[in-house]
């Protein structure tokens, strides 16, 4: 497992691919804010009800000069299903052998059903202009996180 990602620190580069096929760099997206978030798997109720969280606070998210991108190991197609049928206006990218997860601490070990398991950990990353980690939030729940980053955004 990968050491989790700090504050302060030059955020870990990618190029995935996203829902559209098209490919996504954190590097090209210098000069704005980007919240990078992590979570599980397309469809499952806590990423289904974290993914239209941040659908529905996104107006609040831009407004502060955010620009989302979600991440999981899902394949680009199901991931066009996903934003298709939930309405997700943002980027939803595919990372499908988790090496993106790893390299942020986004993967790891955690409990599901009373068992211990090694997979991907719902994380948050806020990514300043510059590409420095401003915030990271790791095994973050899927209700209310997004309400509280938007609030610390807000200052």
């Amino acid at each position: 497992m990968a050491p989790q990602i700090r504050t302060g620190r030059q955020a870990p580069d990618f190029a995935l691919t996203d829902h559209e096929g098209q490919e996504v760099r954190l590097s090209g997206l210098r000069g704005r804010k980007v919240i990078v978030y992590f979570y599980p798997k397309a469809f499952t109720p806590g990423c289904t009800s974290e993914a239209c969280d941040f659908r529905d606070n996104l107006a609040s998210l831009e407004a502060l000069g955010c620009t989302v991108l979600g991440i999981s190991e899902d394949d680009p197609e199901t991931l066009r299903r996903f934003a298709q049928e939930h309405r997700l206006p943002y980027r939803l990218l595919s990372d499908p052998d988790a090496a993106t997860a790893r390299a942020w601490g986004a993967w790891g070990e955690k409990t599901v059903g009373g068992e211990i398991r090694i997979g991907p950990l719902r994380s948050t990353f806020v990514i300043g202009e510059d590409g420095t980690v401003e915030s990271a939030e790791h095994n973050v729940q899927a209700e209310g996180h997004v309400a509280e980053l938007r609030r610390r955004l807000a200052g």
